[in-house]
């Protein structure tokens, strides 16, 4: 089961089915779109179900809705490393265009951080970011990840792996 997560100002909680319409445009917004994959609202429609048939039937990982003061304004994850090069565990993030610039990403990294080694176990935890999110990557830095290593893409593109290690 996914808990239910809580920071000064945000609360983390699973998905329910009726945030599909948030969760839609949340990944349709080409502004955060671009950092996910762009899908078409029925390909994210979909990402949405598998979360309930899947993510949460299943147990596979950790997905939350974030919100703040009742509002959707973001997902968040930790799951394992779709990556075979990497072992471990990753976070995953993004935040509503409306929201950013307002320290909520710094919260909320701080969250899964936390969770990662608190409720997991984990001796590190890391994230993979678009070496173009330059915003993505200052909070993270900000939070203690360290650049590890570039990862080429085959589009051409370049991925950094950042990882926080529990000291």
């Amino acid at each position: 089961m996914t808990p239910e997560l809580r920071t000064d100002r945000l609360v983390l909680s699973p998905y329910t089915r009726s945030d599909e319409s948030d969760f839609v445009a949340f990944f349709g917004d080409q502004r955060v779109g671009q950092w996910f994959g762009d899908d078409s609202p029925d390909e994210i429609r979909g990402v949405f179900e598998r979360v309930f048939s899947l993510v949460y039937a299943e147990d596979r990982f950790k997905v939350w809705a974030v919100r703040h003061e009742g509002r959707y304004i973001g997902h968040a994850e930790i799951k394992p490393s779709p990556e075979s090069w990497l072992d471990g565990q990753e976070i995953v993030y993004g935040l509503t265009a409306a929201s950013w610039g307002q320290g909520f990403g710094s919260e909320l990294v701080r969250a899964l951080t936390s969770y990662g080694y608190d409720e997991l176990g984990l001796s590190e935890v890391h994230a993979t970011v678009d070496a173009r999110n330059a915003a993505s990557l200052g909070v993270l830095k900000k939070a203690g990840y360290v650049h590890v290593r570039d990862v080429p893409e085959d589009d051409g593109t370049t991925t950094q792996l950042l990882t926080h290690r529990r000291l």
